[in-house]
């Protein structure tokens, strides 16, 4: 059932696209428009435009764009009525009635309070239950009191194949459903049994409060040693990060990043209410860029060990690429932060936090591991690899600071320092503009590859200039109409764009075609998206419409004759067919 028609253009006006934007990334004024880092993709340069006159969006790398709507589908990973209601609640609008029978969002509401009451039931077999007490002194042996179990919500999934099935067949959900939310998983003959059994739970809770998903710990016995759910309809592993739900609320502007689940809830427990994690997964740029809208400054608290320190140097990378300030702890004595809180207690750990190292430190010390700087070639090596890590710092302030220090270390001449690194740089930077242009140029070719396109160009390109034409014209439907129908497009998304259009320029008194996100994906807003923004600065006027008419007119023609053509008669008309081509 659509959404009034007012209903979406107050929304849309309550929420400029701008404001959104910003919440998520940094936005540079070019011109009339605003460029940013793309939030979808992995990128160096800026190749995102947000257009203000449109209120719109578009990547050149990726292919994303639309309206504030669905950048808010793509951003949160939400369905289209969500995306309304999330911007509903961001304006302090009151959502239509009508919003309420969407199915997405159905399946969604039924995976998150099959969560809520898998969470209750994980959390009552622990604190309740005689089957519980192996996860009971499991979370005494590693000291968490029972305010803190309760504050996170800790459970225990019983050594049963089907105890959690059982349980939550009998509140009314079918195996189809929990398989669905991952509580439960399929059997080769198509039985179904529980996904965590004689594990520790930690329940996954988002910034709304739902629960979205489950970490489960092994006690003993055989399997990995944590197991997380993989991605549901309410949850993305690599958009997520455990805590924050509680971080968020910390008056601290910088985030502690713990390695897992213990040591967040030990940091927590003492009193550290700015620490995270990632759910079994190294940092990806997603939860970087999360990070980054609630921190200016990430401690990064990892192991001491090695796949510690490891992960570590790609956390640096990550989280600079995402514009924070990045410290790293140098704990000493202990392997992690939950063994060193428990020996040397919080007021230590706090003195740690504050003397953290900048992750230039930490860069520069691993420069020198393995290496004997009283020798000649060592030392060479250890000025080849500083030389190659600054290069990479985008703060000349920094740069400079560093330079002269390891100039002085190690009794070099500052300005043949300065030289080599200058020399790098640029020669990364023109790497890097080359790279940049062929993955925009890839993507491009990628989205445009798709069969239809590539068996018919000219035609593709003529149904894109009428979608275009008709996008900014909207009141020459009629003329349109009359020289063409549906039937006529070749390609089937463009069809069905082009039916979308004219039924709501029929229906709406005010027609914007970004109005569409009811009927297409956000990703195919992207493709929608793309033609307008290629079609800007070129006049498609009513001399260039008719043109891409009668293409679409004479293909059709063409298309209707065929079939009564005799064998000879239609190897001409392939052979004519290619040239045109």
């Amino acid at each position: 059932m659509a959404l009034p028609e007012n209903f979406i253009y107050e929304l849309k006006q309550n929420n400029p696209i701008d404001s959104l934007v910003s919440s998520y990334t940094t936005l540079k004024r070019s011109g009339h428009n605003q460029v940013c880092l793309c939030p979808f993709h992995s990128e160096k340069s800026p190749s995102c435009t947000i257009y203000n006159d449109t209120q719109s969006f578009y990547c050149f790398g990726c292919g994303a764009g639309g309206d504030v709507i669905t950048f808010a589908m793509k951003i949160e990973n939400l369905s289209y009525i969500e995306a309304v209601k999330f911007l509903a609640d961001r304006a302090g609008m009151q959502m239509p009635d009508e919003a309420k029978n969407n199915d997405s969002s159905r399946i969604k509401a039924r995976i998150l309070e099959i969560n809520r009451v898998a969470a209750r039931f994980f959390h009552d077999v622990l604190t309740k239950y005689p089957e519980g007490e192996k996860g009971r002194r499991y979370f005494r042996e590693r000291q968490l009191t029972n305010a803190t179990i309760v504050k996170y919500g800790l459970g225990y999934a019983p050594d049963d194949w089907h105890k959690l099935h059982y349980y939550m067949n009998s509140k009314g959900y079918s195996d189809e459903e929990l398989v669905i939310a991952n509580l439960c998983l399929r059997s080769r003959n198509g039985g179904v049994f529980d996904a965590f059994r004689d594990r520790v739970i930690f329940p996954i809770i988002d910034l709304r409060g739902n629960v979205t998903a489950f970490g489960g710990r092994i006690i003993d016995g055989s399997g990995p040693k944590y197991l997380n759910s993989s991605d549901t309809p309410v949850f993305k592993k690599s958009r997520s990060l455990f805590s924050l739900n509680f971080a968020k609320k910390s008056d601290e502007k910088r985030l502690i990043l713990a390695e897992g689940y213990m040591d967040v809830i030990s940091i927590n427990q003492a009193g550290f209410d700015n620490v995270v994690a990632t759910l079994g997964t190294a940092l990806t740029s997603e939860q970087a860029r999360l990070m980054k809208q609630y921190a200016d400054e990430v401690i990064i608290a990892y192991d001491s060990d090695g796949p510690g320190q490891a992960a570590t140097h790609k956390a640096i990378n990550l989280l600079s690429d995402a514009g924070a300030v990045t410290k790293i702890i140098k704990m000493e004595g202990a392997k992690d932060p939950d063994e060193y809180i428990k020996k040397f207690g919080a007021m230590r750990f706090k003195q740690l936090i504050d003397r953290s190292d900048g992750a230039l430190d930490f860069e520069i010390r691993k420069c020198a591991v393995g290496l004997d700087l009283e020798t000649e070639q060592d030392k060479s090596t250890y000025l080849r690899r500083c030389v190659k890590m600054l290069a990479g710092i985008s703060s000349p302030l920094d740069r400079e600071l560093y330079i002269s220090k390891i100039a002085k270390e190690t009794d070099v001449s500052r300005e043949t320092l300065a030289q080599q690194i200058n020399g790098l740089i640029k020669k990364n930077i023109n790497a890097a503009e080359k790279n940049s242009k062929q993955e925009i140029e890839t993507f491009a070719a990628l989205r445009r590859k798709n069969p239809e396109s590539v068996a018919h160009p000219k035609e593709f390109k003529a149904e894109k200039g009428i979608i275009a034409y008709l996008a900014a014209n909207p009141d020459g439907l009629k003329y349109i109409e009359s020289r063409i129908s549906p039937d006529c497009f070749v390609t089937d998304f463009n069809k069905r764009l082009y039916e979308k259009m004219t039924e709501k320029i029929k229906s709406e008194s005010y027609y914007d075609i970004m109005s569409l996100q009811s009927e297409f994906s956000a990703d195919e807003m992207g493709k929608i998206t793309e033609i307008i923004v290629n079609s800007k600065g070129i006049d498609i006027n009513r001399l260039a419409l008719d043109d891409y008419i009668a293409i679409l007119n004479e293909y059709k023609d063409r298309d209707d004759n065929v079939g009564d053509l005799s064998n000879d008669d239609f190897l001409q008309y392939v052979d004519k067919m290619k040239k045109l081509k």
